[in-house]
């Protein structure tokens, strides 16, 4: 069986790994846990913790179990008081943390009860940071990150981290590695900050993947194309002399009404699959029509999405 290790975190890594999961590879998500926001950074605060949250959405994402359960799981806490917007989910990762004695333990066993099929592990144990560098001071935290990635010149961590080695050896043995759509500062580039990762990746002879976003995210990629999401991961890949061999993007149409919602509401465009400038940059480009509408949301359909990467895996 084919092992596939995918870096992200949040919904869209989520959305993508309940597509893979269908499929009959042996797949592991890294995730990272520099999330300070929401109910995530308060517990990560209180309890001197790694950020939990995306952790937690992508075992979900990836379970097997009943849907009372998974609700369960899911319900967050509506009333004021110390459980004001903490989902169930989290106080369960936080609580195995104690019990367990690590966060990768942790979502291993929630992983037991969740019945899910493959790995979710942390990128690291440590409580870290994200910190972006300017040329007037730096932006600590992923929320002030985010919002001022246009004065950002370097991302780093607030200290040194030391990425698992189940992670690495994962990443070792790995068959195709996977970047997944997502915040592409906050949820995929903060992997490749990490040295140890860059290091396994220069010695390793996996491919290397990038689904890319279907829209444009405010602040963080306005106005990028898909070959701009390839530019801005090359650049960090090449410090390790690799780039990213295979995208995967949309190449149908999303209707007009659609679009001009996401403008006005949301500030977000489409990503345009620009094909010759993605080829330039030594990216072979496995498209189709990936996306589907959910309650007025654009998403990537789960499905057409992992087949696409099945497919590929399985033409060698």
């Amino acid at each position: 069986m084919k092992r596939v290790v995918v870096f992200g975190g949040g919904t869209g890594l989520s959305c993508l790994l309940s597509g893979l999961k269908l499929f009959p590879m042996d797949v592991t998500a890294v995730i990272t846990v520099s999330d300070n926001g929401s109910s995530t950074g308060v517990l990560k605060e209180e309890l001197d913790i790694p950020a939990v949250g995306d952790v937690g959405k992508v075992l979900l994402a990836m379970s097997n179990a009943d849907e009372d359960f998974l609700r369960l799981l899911s319900y967050r806490f509506s009333k004021s008081g110390t459980l004001h917007n903490h989902p169930v989910r989290n106080i369960m990762l936080s609580a195995l943390i104690d019990l367990k004695g690590s966060l990768t333990e942790a979502a291993k066993y929630m992983g037991q009860l969740l019945q899910i099929k493959g790995t979710v592990l942390p990128l690291t144990e440590d409580k870290v940071e994200l910190v972006g560098e300017s040329d007037t001071g730096a932006f600590v935290g992923e929320e002030e990150v985010s919002r001022n990635i246009r004065h950002i010149r370097r991302l780093r961590y607030d200290h040194d981290i030391t990425v698992t080695s189940e992670v690495k050896q994962r990443l070792k043995d790995a068959d195709l590695v996977i970047f997944s759509p997502g915040s592409l500062y906050t949820s995929v580039i903060p992997h490749l900050i990490a040295p140890e990762v860059g290091e396994v990746l220069r010695s390793c002879d996996a491919p290397l993947m990038y689904v890319s976003n279907l829209v444009t995210q405010p602040g963080e990629t306005d106005g990028y194309d898909v070959s701009g999401h390839v530019r801005v991961l090359n650049r960090y890949l090449y410090l390790f002399d690799r780039h990213l061999t295979t995208v995967v993007a949309n190449n149908a149409e999303i209707d007009a009404r659609i679009i001009d919602k996401y403008l006005k509401t949301e500030n977000k465009t489409i990503v345009h699959l620009d094909r010759d400038k993605v080829r330039a940059q030594g990216a072979e480009i496995i498209e189709g029509d990936i996306f589907s509408i959910e309650e007025e949301t654009i998403r990537h359909n789960a499905l057409k999405t992992a087949y696409l990467i099945f497919s590929y895996l399985m033409e060698g």
